[in-house]
């Protein structure tokens, strides 16, 4: 009867925790602005292929079901992966249960163990945001965790069915991403290790499967083949340094804070205890999980030292913390109970934060609060502001005007927002580093010339918040280049300006001479975030190259309360902008005295307008200051 009861409570803990984070996730999937990586795998599954530069094909085939199916909108590019995600918990669930021996009594202690792993699944920080983005970790996700289960199914016996089940994991998972070659290979290892998995591989029918799996990498193959190995060498050539650094030793620290640390503890634990034989798991499984999971996690950590450390790699393990799930309740029954209840009460405690950082995101009023913070979310933020200046500024232009876009974010977001795919980009360092360049050369939408596009009116859109701002102005000249010297500005400043935009409407009959590119400006005191009282003092430098600048303006939170006494001598700024061609250098530099009056004390944003001598008119960036009482 105790069991019976306890097997029931959990399964009703698993079915409320599963629901309530299904809902959660579906209201944010429907409000949280498009993410630029799923933007792009929406304008590929728009441009339908068996493979891509950056991604086999399965999470552009996926986006474009969605969107067939609901629409291009958000809900329309995430309920496939939302379906899938939702899934992942009760496949938890089923490769759980195969962990136990058949013998009388065994039935109750499985299902409670289950239930618990799946409810596990369900709070696991990493795990629970699967779905919320439409990206190839959950299909991923989905293939691991079948794989696992079929293996778990072979070690017991191998029959047809396991290996038909084997033979899908493993080509969804090829269809997925590159990584799941990590996936594969510690499967393999870990098989080869244990006397029942060299039965398994073996056996005829485990080679049919492996085979058929191996079928459904020839697509990405064949892409690289014809297109000079250019996903492979950046998946694992370019990206990666291939030289010892320090950093990675962040990676396991990391994945301990997002994995909460007592539920990360608890499965290296599990892990251990797995590969020893211990626990009610039937000692093949458990070693099994133990390996393929403790593999795939120590691997990526020892890769991290050597790998990309610039990108967001915490994900890459989630395939190898599925697979000591299954292991984790068997431990956290031998551990005190104040501990146990510590470990579930921290896990939630991260799914609470993870899901409310995401709630968090989906505010615009939120993200504009915290616009100065490190972690502000930029690639998620603005748009929608964006797309709608766009619409306003192309009424204005011509019928055949062209929209052309500087980087592939701001073509991919601004194709999904005006649903159209094929809008042109320009060359820029984000299309080579995040491995986008050859795909958008496929689809013949890099300009890498000005012979590359079209001889009528284009709305050039600059993302000049991508770039570090040392490599700003470079970037303009390079602009100019190709396209000539930019007319004035339309600036479209989102969260304080910390996402920014330039709309530049240029003629068909594109301007000669030198380059005129956007201002330029710095506020050197006050620092941003420090507390001023009512008066006092900025300053700082601005220029604008080709033309210069005939005034420079003080704001407050977007009002203007005093004008810049512009033209003072730093021949410093001069020397460090090398690139320069502002006619008024050196005299760039500028002091103000503000007096802000009757403001209430607190936050408010300090920024510049800045106009040029061509009439143009820019508002800067603001940062935020605290303005306090005397006293």
């Amino acid at each position: 009867m105790r069991n019976e009861l306890d097997e029931q409570r959990a399964r009703r803990a698993f079915l409320a925790a599963w629901a309530a984070v299904l809902v959660v996730k579906a209201i944010v999937a429907v409000r949280l602005p498009l993410f630029v990586d799923e933007a792009f795998y929406w304008q590929e599954g728009r441009h339908l292929a068996l493979a891509y530069s950056d991604l086999p094909g399965l999470t552009a085939w996926l986006a474009r079901l969605g969107t067939a199916v609901a629409g291009t909108n958000l809900f329309g590019v995430r309920w496939p992966f939302l379906v899938l995600g939702a899934l992942l918990p009760w496949m938890v669930v089923r490769v759980a249960r195969l962990g136990f021996s058949d013998e009388e009594g065994a039935d109750r202690t499985r299902a409670v163990f289950a239930w618990r792993a799946g409810t596990l699944a369900v709070v696991l920080p990493l795990a629970a945001t699967l779905g919320l983005l439409a990206v190839p970790d959950v299909p991923m996700a989905f293939a691991s965790l079948l794989c696992l289960h079929a293996g778990a199914r072979l070690l017991r016996r191998v029959d047809a069915a396991g290996a038909l089940q084997l033979a899908a994991g493993l080509a969804i998972g090829a269809l997925s991403h590159y990584r799941f070659a990590a996936v594969i290979g510690t499967g393999f290892i870990a098989l080869l290790l244990m006397p029942a998995g060299r039965r398994v591989l073996m056996d005829a029918r485990t080679w049919v499967a492996i085979v058929i799996g191996a079928l459904a990498w020839v697509p990405l193959l064949v892409w690289n083949l014809d297109h000079a190995d250019a996903g492979l060498r950046f998946q694992l050539v370019d990206r990666h340094p291939w030289s010892f650094h320090f950093s990675g030793a962040w990676f396991l620290l990391v994945q301990a804070v997002l994995a909460t640390p007592l539920l990360f503890a608890a499965m290296g634990h599990a892990a251990l205890r797995g590969m020893a034989g211990e626990g009610t798991q039937q000692a093949p499984f458990a070693r099994y999980c133990a390996l393929l999971g403790g593999l795939l996690v120590l691997g990526f950590a020892v890769l991290a030292f050597f790998a990309d450390d610039e990108r967001v790699s915490f994900h890459w393990t989630l395939p190898g913390l599925y697979a000591l799930l299954p292991l984790v309740p068997a431990t956290l029954a031998q551990w005190p109970q104040r501990w146990r209840r510590a470990t579930w009460a921290l896990a939630v405690a991260g799914l609470v934060a993870t899901l409310g950082y995401y709630a968090f995101v989906s505010s615009p009023a939120a993200r504009a609060r915290f616009a100065a913070a490190k972690w502000y979310p930029s690639n998620f933020a603005g748009w929608d502001a964006l797309a709608e200046a766009v619409r306003a500024q192309r009424k204005a232009m011509p019928a055949n005007a062209r929209i052309v876009a500087d980087n592939f974010k701001v073509g991919a977001e601004l194709g999904f927002a005006l649903n159209d795919p094929d809008i042109t980009v320009l060359p820029h360092p984000l299309n080579e580093r995040h491995g986008r360049a050859p795909q958008l050369e496929v689809w013949s939408l890099l300009a890498k010339d000005a012979a590359s596009l079209p001889h009528v009116p284009l709305l050039l859109v600059v993302g000049a918040s991508e770039l570090r701002y040392r490599d700003l102005l470079q970037h303009y000249h390079d602009l100019c280049a190709q396209l000539g010297p930019l007319p004035a500005p339309k600036v479209v400043g989102i969260d304080h300006g910390r996402q920014r935009f330039l709309l530049f409407d240029l003629p068909a009959k594109r301007a000669q001479g030198d380059c005129i590119a956007p201002a330029m400006a710095y506020i050197d005191t006050p620092n941003s975030g420090v507390r001023v009282q009512r008066d006092f003092e900025v300053a700082g430098w601005a220029f604008k190259d080709g033309v210069g600048l005939a005034r420079v303006e003080i704001t407050l939170d977007g009002r203007v309360i005093g004008v810049a006494d512009y033209g003072q001598a730093d021949p410093g700024i001069r020397a460090y902008w090398r690139v320069s061609n502002d006619p008024q250098h050196p005299y760039v530099a500028w002091t103000a005295r503000v007096r802000a009056g009757a403001v209430s004390p607190g936050l408010h944003w300090l920024g510049l307008r800045l106009t040029g001598n061509d009439g143009s008119v820019e508002d800067w960036p603001e940062q935020p200051l605290r303005i306090v009482d005397q006293g």
